[in-house]
């Protein structure tokens, strides 16, 4: 899939950003993986912690407080603030929770919220995988979820549920 949103990207001449909370940088390495890849990615954040978020992606202290860091509301500022950061095209971000601790019953490990911003519109996608999936796995799944959710808006596929 990454070489299919390589190619879209390059087809369009278009330039994505990432901002990754629980995926740690994966999908920007996954996308440097590609040949040609510094036609399409200039500047990427891992914004793990409720500081970077506020600090890099001008994410609201009130959002952080009120919904935290892994909500739809933090999802689509961290799009909104990464588009207005980097003046990409495409703003690709992930918060989530990658386990084995953490979560609630509100809030499980294998949640995702996985934000993109193309042509001045926020969509978010909300995954909910295994609580049992493996850490390393869990991370590579949302990764290439997020993935594939930033290909089917490019190619006009918008895939928001």
């Amino acid at each position: 899939m990454i070489e299919k949103l390589a190619k879209i990207l390059l087809k369009k001449k278009l330039v994505i950003s990432t901002a990754e909370s629980c995926t740690g940088g994966l999908i920007s390495s996954m996308l440097t993986d590609v040949s040609g890849s510094s036609n399409y990615t200039k500047l990427n954040f891992v914004t793990y912690s409720n500081e970077a978020k506020n600090k890099i992606l001008n994410v609201s202290k009130n959002t952080l407080e009120k919904y935290g860091a892994v909500s739809e509301q933090c999802a689509k500022e961290m799009a909104e603030g990464l588009k207005e950061k980097t003046n990409c095209d495409v703003a690709l971000c992930t918060t989530g929770i990658a386990g084995p601790t953490g979560g609630s019953k509100e809030k499980p490990v294998g949640l995702c919220y996985i934000s993109c911003n193309y042509k001045g519109k926020t969509i978010i996608k909300k995954v909910i995988l295994n609580p049992k999936t493996e850490r390393k796995e869990m991370k590579r799944q949302f990764a290439e979820l997020a993935i594939e959710f930033a290909y089917g808006i490019l190619s006009g596929n918008n895939i928001s549920d």
